[in-house]
């Protein structure tokens, strides 16, 4: 029997997640493990987010269709009019982004602002928990909509971004499936509101907004080995150092 095409990379998501939440066996020589990384990496080079998502979580990620779905329509009307009111707000003299070295540091005043806009009427807004049951503000998805007259689940990522910016190639978005920390744990749409700046530091405005499905979206794989300071500068690994 031959294997559909996109069965490899759905294993290969499968086994990145397991890997990803446990350490390797003992009994595998790090060689292998090295060699099995690299490979995932191949194999995820081109993918649908929604498979990568059910792999690591066993969710589904619904599309987005407010031409057909009437919870879906009121969902988009919900967030574009929040989101108006969000660059009216932080567009004001009074701002909080006034005087911000970096435009990063808005990020949470977007959220905040979002968030605090979106729960109201007939729908909920909060910080998606974790496996473990509590709340974490990194990590994605950033917010959970839920419309509470038909209980369907919306994961909302804000994003700022310069005006300039839309086609630079540039990193902007990560998933890292997680088995204790992960945030997704409804079948649901999956939403990104970018909202761009005009990159004049210190006197940030908002230009506009873009909402985003991510139904289609299709990400790659990018394996890479690290550390904290903590590991890196070590008694132990020091051959070196200033006054001694």
């Amino acid at each position: 029997m031959k294997l559909p095409v996109a069965l490899p990379a759905v294993i290969a998501i499968a086994f990145f997640c397991q890997l990803n939440a446990k350490p390797p066996a003992e009994a595998r020589p790090a060689a292998e493990a090295v060699r099995t990384v690299m490979a995932a990496e191949q194999a995820l080079s081109d993918i649908p987010l929604r498979d990568v998502i059910a792999a690591a979580t066993g969710k589904t990620l619904l599309p987005f269709q407010p031409d057909k779905l009437p919870a879906d329509a009121a969902c988009r009307t919900h967030i574009t009019g929040a989101a108006d009111k969000v660059l009216a707000a932080l567009n004001a003299a009074d701002s909080p982004l006034r005087g911000l070295r970096r435009i990063n540091e808005g990020s949470r005043h977007v959220e905040h602002k979002l968030a605090a806009l979106l729960h109201a009427g007939e729908f909920t807004c909060a910080v998606p928990h974790t496996s473990r049951g509590g709340t974490q503000r990194s990590g994605y998805p950033d917010l959970r909509i839920v419309h509470s007259p038909t209980g369907r689940v919306y994961y909302l990522d804000p994003k700022l971004y310069e005006s300039t910016a839309a086609a630079s190639t540039l990193r902007t978005f990560y998933y890292e499936p997680k088995d204790l920390t992960g945030k997704i744990h409804d079948d649901a749409s999956h939403l990104i509101l970018g909202i761009t700046h005009d990159g004049k530091d210190g006197a940030w405005q908002l230009t506009g907004w873009r909402l985003i499905d991510l139904h289609n979206f299709r990400v790659r794989l990018k394996a890479e080995f690290q550390a904290s300071n903590k590991d890196l500068y070590r008694d132990e690994l020091t051959v070196g150092q200033s006054g001694r």
